[in-house]
């Protein structure tokens, strides 16, 4: 399924979920978890874990894959790792926390993006968790 075909598919589920259910709360937290969606370079991704255990987890993916880490900078709310792979491609993975229980990363991989790597980069990410 294309990047924007599953964009496309989350936001109607969301609109669906408002008019059912009446309350843009709900609708929120349904899309919020478990979305993935590649937009114009960047693989971006809702997980239902706690910011601080994403940071812990994104490291540990890192270090898995063998990736040397340039750069980390963050706060209470959103934090940037800049890495580099062993092609010396630039890999920056952006984690904020939207609630107690809901963080978003968004991983570009180069300029460009590289949607194949980024995804393993998250799937190695989610297996940190």
């Amino acid at each position: 399924m294309s990047g924007l075909l599953r964009l496309v598919v989350a936001v109607g589920l969301t609109g669906v979920t408002v008019v059912q259910s009446g309350c843009l709360a709900v609708a929120a937290g349904v899309a919020a978890a478990g979305t993935v969606v590649y937009i114009r370079g960047e693989l971006q991704a809702s997980l239902a874990n706690p910011y601080r255990d994403v940071i812990t987890a994104t490291g540990k993916a890192l270090e898995k894959l063998q990736f040397s880490k340039v750069s980390e900078k963050g706060d209470a709310l959103k934090t940037v790792i800049v890495a580099r792979t062993g092609s010396d491609k630039k890999v920056e993975i952006t984690v904020k926390k939207v609630t107690d229980s809901v963080t978003k990363v968004e991983i570009r991989v180069g300029v460009f993006g590289d949607e194949a790597l980024s995804m393993t980069i998250l799937d190695n990410i989610k297996q940190a968790l």
